[in-house]
């Protein structure tokens, strides 16, 4: 390779590691070229690709785009993964590949810029790919607007049965409603108005005037009574004054 040749894998070394939002170093050794070929099949699926370098290249790169934190891990056999998509659909193609073949050891990378170490790099492979995840956030958002629906459609269903029913007894209509409002504006325009209080009714005056009437017949008859009384006790001592006069005359006589 000469000095050109160089010169140009450094460039697209340093391109690749600008691009990408992730970058994994992994020791290559005991992988196969089919091996490699088949990883490098399933790491497009995630919008990556996997590369063996020179560690004297990349470290090159590696200073020209300030990734300091990759140059420790370019010693031995090294293959860095470049992910431009989904990092951690990568990172679980790259865990499950290695455990399948027990190849591909992972020594350590970078992901948002900042250092991921061993450990990160395993619990970020067992965690769901973003397709996944976000057919699961759809799920949630679903399911409580598919509650939601549910409960509303079982709501209109109560209703329109309530409704049901009421329009059956024929209180929708009004039917009920509007007698018994009638019945008492009937009663009150049977009802006579009430006269003003200290008012006497007809009736009433018609039945003082008629016990007046009772009470003026009753006390001319007492007083007739008492006439004809008087009368009679005039009479009687009229005759008895005659009677006496009489006796009185005869005795002269005599």
């Amino acid at each position: 390779m000469n000095k050109d040749q160089k010169a140009a894998l450094v460039d697209e070394i340093a391109d690749r590691l600008g691009e990408a939002s992730a970058i994994f170093a992994v020791d290559y050794r005991g992988i196969s070229v089919p091996q490699a070929a088949e990883l490098r099949t399933q790491l497009s699926e995630a919008d990556a690709t996997f590369r063996v370098v020179k560690n004297r290249l990349a470290k090159r790169a590696v200073e020209r785009t300030g990734a300091a934190e990759l140059d420790p891990l370019l010693e031995g056999p090294t293959a860095l993964t470049f992910v431009k998509g989904d990092a951690v659909m990568a990172a679980k193609a790259i865990a499950t590949f290695g455990r399948q073949n027990e190849i591909l050891e992972y020594k350590g990378g970078l992901m948002d810029g900042a250092p991921l170490a061993p450990d990160q790099f395993s619990a970020i492979a067992r965690l769901p790919g973003v397709d996944v995840l976000r057919g699961q956030l759809v799920g949630i958002a679903a399911s409580p607007l598919t509650g939601l629906t549910r409960g509303l459609a079982s709501l209109v269903s109560g209703l329109a049965v309530a409704l049901g029913q009421i329009q059956e007894r024929g209180l929708v209509s009004g039917e009920e409603d509007a007698s018994p409002e009638a019945a008492p504006a009937e009663a009150s325009a049977n009802e006579e108005p009430a006269p003003p209080e200290g008012a006497e009714t007809s009736e009433e005056t018609a039945e003082i005037s008629e016990e007046t009437k009772d009470d003026e017949s009753s006390e001319e008859a007492e007083a007739e009574g008492e006439d004809s009384e008087g009368s009679e006790n005039d009479e009687g001592s009229e005759e008895s004054g005659s009677e006496e006069a009489e006796d009185e005359a005869s005795e002269e006589d005599k």
